[in-house]
């Protein structure tokens, strides 16, 4: 029986910098339509609409860390130009392929711009933000380069950071592996959300690393299709609520 007692170490295949430009595109359709199907990319947006409303600005400067093919700041452009609400958007990430689709797929979007970076290279001063975004991206890491990889959110995020991933749980292992049987095409996908399940996290793992980021005040939320919402909030604004 495999153990969820601790977060796995196994590798994903689309952590690897030489994938096919080809097969990850494929990769990322499976993945969006999950995300449209499961309603995951939602509770990003609503927790990013949470820090705005607590934090009023004529401006947001949103950074999304671990960007893949933009998707996630497409939507998030549609939903801020829908309301009114002036905002420009940088992803990061560290596959040259990745940003590659990111940039065709995001001609429409001139207020969407990328960055090639590894993120355990970033340096805070040179990308301030005033909401910092990581969906589904701080499990691709070891528990060693989490803490460097937090303190970094917080001095570059001037009013929040939204945190969206896994939790890592059988039932959630097993249900997935079901649904990947009917909707997911690709074998990758298949396999990496698997490893991702399992590479996730528990509420406590969360709160106990919340303590290495002291500037902001934290809110861990279990969402469905067992994901964590964790927000952080400068403090000295209204708490996420």
């Amino acid at each position: 029986m495999m153990d969820f007692s601790k977060r796995s170490t196994g590798d994903e295949a689309m952590d690897d910098p030489q994938l096919d430009i080809g097969k990850l595109g494929e990769v990322f359709l499976d993945l969006n339509q999950t995300n449209l199907l499961l309603g995951g990319q939602r509770i990003t947006l609503r927790g990013v609409q949470k820090v705005m409303a607590g934090a009023p600005r004529d401006h947001y400067a949103i950074v999304d860390l671990g960007c893949g093919d933009g998707d996630l700041l497409r939507r998030l452009a549609r939903n801020c130009r829908d309301a009114g609400v002036s905002a420009s958007f940088l992803g990061v990430d560290d596959s040259q392929a990745a940003l590659e689709i990111a940039l065709q797929k995001s001609r429409d979007y001139p207020e969407i711009h990328f960055q090639r970076s590894r993120l355990q290279e970033l340096n805070p001063k040179e990308i301030p933000c005033d909401i910092l975004l990581c969906t589904l991206t701080l499990h691709h890491f070891d528990d060693g380069e989490i803490p460097r990889l937090l303190k970094k959110f917080g001095q570059m995020a001037r009013l929040g950071v939204v945190i969206n991933d896994l939790e890592r749980n059988r039932l959630a292992y097993y249900l997935f592996m079901a649904f990947s049987r009917i909707f997911i095409k690709t074998k990758i996908a298949k396999q990496d959300g698997l490893i991702s399940i399992r590479r996730g996290f528990r509420r406590r793992e969360l709160r106990n690393l919340s303590r290495v980021v002291p500037g902001f005040e934290h809110s861990i939320r279990w969402r469905w299709v067992f994901r964590y919402l964790w927000v952080m909030q400068a403090k000295g604004f209204p708490a996420y609520e």
